[in-house]
């Protein structure tokens, strides 16, 4: 066991979030430690229910892949949600698909566009392609060309390959 994974053990157990999360983090990539996915749910929950929110939104995902934990799509749509109410952009990116797809809920675009551009407007790329997408389409929003190439130039300038794609078959530059 490495020095890293002493120290957050010990402040862990003493109830700091930040380092129950590293620790999970620790046991789900097997840093220091020996991989566990039953223990690193164990500690992203205690520091998700501190409401760290990069943890609620790791149990999620644990959640949603059934690592550590029996896949649960209610638990899944639970904890993305508390940690997108308090902004954290991959978890409302998470949660706008879950809205998109119906997995958890049930299926509701305009819900989707609300999450994404939630994401999108702090500089989540993935969240402002698909947010273009959904101007392209007219998905729960007025179908509107230059909102779409807008976001896909967003999501381009980060490097997301989609919206490159999508600009190239729109026939603009990025």
């Amino acid at each position: 066991m490495t020095q890293a994974v002493f120290w957050y053990r010990k402040a862990a157990e003493q109830g700091y979030a930040e380092a129950q999360f590293n620790l999970g983090v620790c046991y789900y990539n097997g840093n220091g430690i020996q991989k566990d996915l039953t223990q690193a749910v164990f500690w992203y929950r205690k520091a998700a229910e501190q409401g760290d929110a990069q943890a609620q939104c790791i149990l999620g995902v644990c959640y949603y892949l059934g690592y550590g934990v029996q896949k649960d799509l209610t638990q899944t749509v639970f904890w993305y949600r508390k940690a997108a109410e308090q902004g954290y952009a991959q978890a409302q990116f998470n949660l706008g698909d879950c809205y998109r797809t119906g997995d958890g809920v049930r299926k509701d675009l305009t819900q989707a566009v609300f999450w994404y551009r939630k994401a999108a407007e702090q500089g989540y790329a993935q969240a402002q392609y698909n947010l273009g997408i959904c101007y392209k389409n007219g998905y729960s929003v007025q179908k509107d060309l230059k909102q779409a190439v807008f976001w896909f130039r967003k999501a381009a300038e980060q490097g997301n390959i989609n919206a490159q794609e999508a600009l190239k078959k729109l026939n603009v530059s990025q």
